[in-house]
């Protein structure tokens, strides 16, 4: 057993699976009159602009001709790399970014905007709940990611955070599966088709972390399988907690009260890493969320689906494909300005509270600017999302 875990966790595997995908690490060094033999007739591409990785200067995007003069842009430490299937690495770098913010704030609230609220509720609860979970795993366990050399490493932003579980094969595995065992209920489709879209996003999401370098296989396995069962122990409890989270007078304070101080109880490290802003962003969307959703309740407009259920889905004509798209743009739009507005109004009070300057970076990545900041920041995003953006549709006419 402690074999066949050494092997999933070796950053060999992962290397090695990188190779096979067409990506291969190329070591650099400085001052040779040709730093890049390109033996194969094979362009590399690198990027120009140094970022410090552990220590490593990490080349990084842009192309680099073999005569060119750059070489001391260089260290001996430099790490270049070569992309041999463009692409897989494409494909590979779309799926990882369904783990970013940036998918977040567009698919799930496009979600509630173009199809159902009641969809989008319940992938809120289970991503925030899954995703604290693993965040907290990682910094319990404290597995640090996969080394490089002689693994490729794409991405940097995530680089000090350690390794298991990965968050993003578990955000994967609880959106796309979540989804699959919800819609039933509330749309018409085919089932299979429904699983099978399932598996091949969720299984692209897991791929593109051993693509990119930043996790071994131990980590997403582990990732999918924790995320899998959280949703079989919950699953039951599903509706329950819908009920008590649109209904009870308490929901509003528990859904604020809660996750804040969760924020503010995470695990503490000897050095700062993004999973506790990362938590505090995610419980906050979700909390502004909650909170909207009750509130809708309250009015008698949760903007659902009419009628008896499971409704067909929305047919693809070209007006509706219209309205879609201008709700997304004017959604997103509305919770963009939103996130920047109370972004700036909160870092502005704190950092004046605390007496530090607002672009002392060191200043706000402290707890007690960073978790409230990000906290408020992000449950007004949530509140805009459910309550405001489709009032606004409906005096615009898009709703």
């Amino acid at each position: 057993m402690f074999e066949i875990v050494a092997y999933l966790y070796d950053s060999e595997l992962v290397a090695k699976f990188q190779r096979k995908c067409g990506l291969f690490l190329v070591e650099a060094h400085p001052k040779t009159d040709n730093p890049l033999q390109d033996t194969d007739d094979t362009e590399i591409h690198i990027r120009k602009r140094c970022i410090r990785l552990n220590g490593h200067s990490v080349i990084t995007k842009e192309t680099l001709d073999n005569n060119s003069n750059d070489e001391n842009e260089f260290t001996s430490n430099a790490q270049v790399y070569e992309v041999r299937n463009w692409l897989l690495h494409i494909l590979f770098l779309v799926s990882a970014s369904l783990g970013h913010e940036i998918f977040y704030i567009t698919f799930l609230p496009c979600l509630h905007w173009n199809l159902d609220p009641f969809l989008c509720r319940r992938l809120v609860n289970m991503w925030a709940l899954v995703m604290y979970i693993g965040q907290v795993l990682k910094d319990v366990l404290k597995l640090p990611r996969p080394l490089s050399p002689p693994v490729v490493k794409l991405e940097s932003r995530v680089e000090a955070e350690y390794g298991l579980p990965s968050t993003h094969a578990i955000a994967a595995t609880s959106i796309f599966f979540t989804l699959l065992l919800s819609a039933p209920s509330r749309v018409q489709f085919q089932f299979e088709v429904g699983l099978l879209v399932a598996v091949v996003m969720s299984g692209l999401v897991c791929l593109s972390r051993l693509y990119t370098g930043m996790h071994s296989a131990l980590d997403v396995i582990c990732g999918a399988l924790i995320s899998a069962v959280v949703m079989l122990i919950t699953y039951p409890y599903w509706e329950t907690f819908e009920v008590l989270q649109l209904t009870s007078p308490l929901s509003p304070i528990v859904a604020l009260a809660l996750p804040l101080f969760l924020c503010y109880t995470y695990p503490e490290l000897d050095h700062y890493s993004t999973t506790r802003g990362d938590t505090t962003t995610i419980f906050g969307s979700a909390a502004g969320c909650s909170v909207g959703y009750w509130v809708n309740e309250q009015l008698g407009e949760t903007f659902e689906p009419q009628g008896v259920l499971p409704v067909p889905l929305p047919s693809l004509t070209l007006a509706g494909l219209a309205m879609g798209t201008a709700r997304f743009t004017l959604g997103v739009a509305a919770l963009v300005l939103t996130r920047q507005v109370a972004k700036t109004v909160s870092l502005r009070v704190l950092c004046s509270w605390y007496r530090v300057p607002v672009h002392d970076r060191e200043a706000r990545r402290r707890k007690e600017i960073e978790v409230p900041y990000k906290f408020i920041t992000y449950t007004l995003v949530g509140l805009v999302n459910c309550i405001v953006v489709n009032r606004f549709f409906i005096l615009l006419g898009l709703l």
